[in-house]
């Protein structure tokens, strides 16, 4: 059905290759990634990053300790919410190829 979708949607046959594997190691990808967190909800996110950040060599990793507090930290974030944001990235980019 996707390869009919992207082949309707008037991609070549290589983008198309090249498409359904992306969409596919990305959907995987991510799925794997979801399941294997040792937290589920946005409580156990805060507390898995506070952890996170109480024993981070800081100076060593400066990016991860701004985005943990920055981002990860802030009321309202959950990591399933990521997937729609690279998805939507990923047939962005698709759509951009076709043209």
């Amino acid at each position: 059905m996707a390869l009919g979708t992207l082949r309707n949607g008037g991609l070549s046959l290589a983008l198309t290759a090249h498409a359904i594997s992306a969409i596919d190691s990305y959907v995987y990808g991510f799925s794997m990634r979801e399941k294997s967190l040792p937290f589920k909800t946005e409580e156990e996110t805060a507390i898995m990053a506070q952890i996170l950040l109480d024993e981070l060599p800081t100076a060593e990793y400066p990016y991860l300790a701004e985005l943990t507090a920055n981002q990860v930290l802030q009321p309202g974030y959950h990591y399933a919410n990521e997937f729609e944001f690279g998805l939507d990235l990923m047939l962005d980019a698709i759509a951009r190829e076709r043209e």
